[in-house]
């Protein structure tokens, strides 16, 4: 009878674990997707997709383009001229085009709950499940406060350069809706464009983000008297699905990085040119396009390098456990000529919670202490069946086998940044001399 009621049991949280794996019309996708579809990315069905797709060819590839060959006004005032149209509309254009497209292909191939790891979720902690969830809810928000205060910029320098040189800019029929069908039009189209480009970012940090919160989870195994086992399993399953980031984002995260970098070349170079006349009226889109493309750029890099870090940080909290525990396996063996201390009234070695520098737990760490490997020492169970030789063997697997966000095998982390920091100054410094004549 109680072997019927514990299959039971486990039956019924089996059925209830693939529920939450399967999508339906009312899930906890019902929002995020209503927010897609009025993106006009969404893929979902035929007919979304062939909205989408149009959506992207109006809004991404039409209009940037009738807008720069259309509307150039070379007759216009200094104030009116627009000589670095074609790098913006290129720029937006391109980074757009590559988000749409590895966008489109994660969601055809892997469906939106795959591709944002839902289906995996049946496997995690409650806490893991309502943080990645909130974390979800939030995304838009995240996603608004990016886009946000660029389009507000760049609705302002539109309905400016319409309002005051009507006149001047070519139409058709009456000059006011002429003008106003425009300005709409272009607005649609900037706005559009860096909603895609922030999407895919924001959509890489969530999943990040999820990973991160694993890795914490992953780190309460060492505050507990676990098994070796169970450790490497978990790390192991952890290490596979940032392979599987990695593999997935690889080729966008490269390609972002070389479009953004060759929009700001653009930028620098026809910006630098003695005969033209730099002023905010000129200059003011490109300043907020290169804004937009950057702070993608950073959403991405800065992802990347943050889950690496935590990755890495089970390294050192793996070290400071074996240490711990060695201590406490020590403990109470007299050495040739010790004095033998007194008994303690528990069995469980109490260390100092002192930081590495000596300071005490009361000093304040504030930012720069790692949420996963903090500076507090690890109280160890004096009872623990994990010998010497297997904690060792675990700490060497870690040592010798670093989880992380990978770019074709190169690791997505702080050394990674500076290097590509210091190679983005010397092109910098490189084209300054070319133009300019910094040496």
């Amino acid at each position: 009878m109680d072997d019927t009621s514990t299959a039971a049991a486990a039956l019924l949280e089996r059925r209830g674990k693939y529920s939450r794996s399967v999508s339906h019309a009312s899930d906890e996708f019902h929002t995020f997707r209503s927010c897609l579809r009025w993106m006009c990315v969404d893929q979902s069905n035929p007919f979304a997709a062939a909205l989408s797709w149009s959506a992207f060819l109006l809004l991404a590839v039409a209009v940037p383009g009738a807008s720069h060959f259309l509307l150039a006004c070379p007759s216009c005032d200094g104030r009116h001229s627009r000589p670095y149209d074609g790098v913006v509309q290129l720029s937006l254009t391109s980074v757009a085009a590559l988000s749409f497209l590895c966008l489109a292909g994660f969601v055809r191939k892997y469906g939106l709950r795959r591709f944002l790891f839902f289906d995996k979720l049946c496997d995690e902690s409650e806490t893991v499940r309502t943080n990645y969830m909130a974390q979800l809810n939030r995304s838009v928000k995240i996603l608004s406060v990016f886009v946000g205060p660029c389009f507000v910029v760049e609705c302002a320098y539109k309905i400016w350069w319409y309002a005051s040189g009507a006149s001047q800019i070519p139409f058709l029929g009456n000059v006011y809706v002429s003008d106003a069908v425009a300005c709409i039009l272009e607005l649609w189209s900037w706005l559009y464009r860096t909603t895609v480009i922030f999407l895919v970012c924001v959509l890489f940090r969530l999943i990040c983000h999820l990973q991160i919160l694993r890795l914490h989870d992953f780190a309460r195994f060492f505050h507990v008297d676990s098994d070796v086992a169970s450790v490497m399993s978990e790390h192991l399953r952890i290490r596979r699905h940032l392979r599987i980031i990695s593999h997935r984002f690889r080729a966008f995260i490269l390609l972002a990085l070389a479009l953004v970098t060759g929009s700001q070349f653009a930028c620098l170079l026809v910006t630098t040119k003695a005969t033209h006349d730099m002023n905010i009226y000129k200059a003011g889109e490109l300043a907020v396009c290169s804004v937009t493309l950057l702070s993608a750029l950073c959403i991405l890099l800065r992802s990347a390098t943050k889950i690496t870090h935590k990755a890495q940080a089970i390294t050192g909290l793996a070290a400071k456990w074996h240490v711990c525990a060695t201590l406490d396996s020590f403990d109470g063996v007299l050495t040739e000529g010790e004095t033998p201390m007194a008994p303690q009234g528990s069995h469980e070695t109490v260390f100092p919670n002192v930081g590495t520098d000596g300071e005490s737990e009361t000093d304040e760490a504030g930012d720069e202490e790692d949420e996963i490997d903090t500076t507090k020492l690890i109280p160890s169970y004096a009872y623990s069946t994990i010998s010497y030789q297997k904690r060792q063997a675990l700490v060497n697997y870690f040592e010798n086998n670093k989880a992380g966000i990978t770019v074709y095998g190169f690791m997505l982390d702080r050394s990674t940044l500076h290097t590509i920091f210091g190679i983005e100054l010397s092109l910098v410094l490189w084209l300054l001399g070319k133009t300019i004549g910094i040496s």
